[in-house]
């Protein structure tokens, strides 16, 4: 069994926190999205912005849909990619690094929002 290093251990910990984020919630990779889920946005009494899901489709479709609404299903899956990018191809380092400034960012963002 390969060890790890606590930093190596922080930064991909960070990697599929951002990660997880990106595949979710991010406009960007919104096109992943559609064709499984119908995101509608609607105002609340406090006139705070709500964001209503439909599941598309059904049988495979359903079921992709339904992992894309699960933070811990996709978070899940988004670790093995992170790990077997880590192990199986060593120079996607940078990449991973990328995506843990990303999350430590985020998680400093939304810190100092409260």
């Amino acid at each position: 069994m390969m060890e790890i290093s606590w930093i190596h251990l922080v930064i991909l910990t960070l990697a599929a926190f951002r990660f997880t984020r990106l595949i979710m919630y991010d406009e960007i990779t919104s096109f992943i999205r559609a064709p499984f889920l119908t995101i509608t946005a609607d105002y609340d009494d406090n006139m705070e912005i709500t964001h209503n899901i439909e599941i598309k489709g059904s049988g495979l479709r359903y079921w992709i849909g339904t992992l894309l609404t699960c933070h811990w299903c996709v978070g899940i899956w988004s670790s093995i990619i992170i790990i077997a990018l880590y192990y199986y191809l060593p120079s996607s380092f940078p990449l991973l690094l990328m995506f843990a400034i990303a999350g430590a960012a985020a998680l400093i963002a939304s810190y100092l929002d409260k």
